[in-house]
C-alpha cells in the first residue's frame, strides 16, 4: 500500500487504526525532529533525572529522524540530510517509545528490544534511502536547531518535511522487512 500522511495524522493511522504494515510506502509531511546517538544519550539521561518534561521537544506522538544534516547552502534551509545507521540509537529507543514516540526514521536493522518496544507501543520504524542526502534535503522546507547546539550537526533540530518518501520497515504487528526479506530470499534460494 501507499499512504500520504501528515505527521499529526500518524497517531490515528498507526496507534488507533494500525494500518501501516512492513513494506508499505509512506509520503510523510509535517514536523520531525533530528536526533542521533549523542543527543539520545543526553535526552534519556535528562528523562531519568527530571522526567519526560526534560525532553527538548514534545515526545508524545513525535517522529525522530536519525540524521546529522550538513550546513545549508545559500538559499536552502538545510544541506544534505540522509539517514544514519539506526542501531546506534537502540540502547535509547525503547525508553523513548515507552514515553510516547510514534515513529523513527533511519536506515538499517533494529535490535529485538526495539522491535518489541515498537509492537508494545503500536509505533513504526521507517527507512529512508541511504546515500541520498541531497534527495532527502529536497523534501525539507525548514530547519531550526532547538537543543544541544554544541553538538554541531548532531544537535536536535526541528524539521518541516514535505512529501518525504519512506518505507515502513518494522510495523506494530511484528512485520519486519529485514527478517522477513531474508527468510523469503532463503526460501526462494532452496
Amino acid at each position: 500500500m501507499e499512504y500520504e500522511i501528515h505527521v499529526t495524522d500518524l497517531p490515528a493511522v498507526q496507534r488507533e487504526q494500525q494500518l501501516l504494515r512492513a513494506g508499505d510506502r509512506v509520503i510523510l509531511s509535517g514536523t520531525v525532529y533530528t536526533s542521533r546517538d549523542a543527543a539520545h544519550k543526553r535526552i534519556t539521561a535528562a528523562m531519568r533525572e527530571q522526567g519526560n518534561d526534560a525532553v527538548p521537544f514534545p515526545l508524545r506522538d513525535a517522529v525522530i529522524y536519525y540524521a546529522g544534516p550538513t550546513a545549508a547552502p545559500p538559499g536552502r534551509p538545510i544541506g544534505a540530510c540522509g539517514p544514519t545507521t539506526s542501531g546506534r540509537m537502540d540502547p535509547y529507543a525503547p525508553m523513548l517509545l515507552d514515553a510516547g514516540l510514534i515513529a523513527m526514521i533511519g536506515k538499517g536493522e533494529r535490535s529485538q528490544a526495539v522491535c518489541d518496544a515498537i509492537i508494545r507501543n503500536r509505533a513504526v520504524y521507517f527507512c529512508a534511502v541511504g546515500g541520498a542526502g541531497a534527495l532527502a534535503a529536497a523534501h525539507i522546507t525548514s530547519c531550526e536547531v532547538i537543543a544541544y547546539d554544541d553538538l554541531g550537526c548532531e544537535s536536535v533540530k526541528r524539521l518541516t518535511v514535505d512529501r518525504f518518501p519512506l518505507l515502513v520497515t518494522i510495523d506494530s504487528h511484528g512485520g519486519n522487512l529485514f527478517r522477513d526479506g531474508r527468510a523469503a530470499y532463503a526460501e526462494a534460494a532452496e
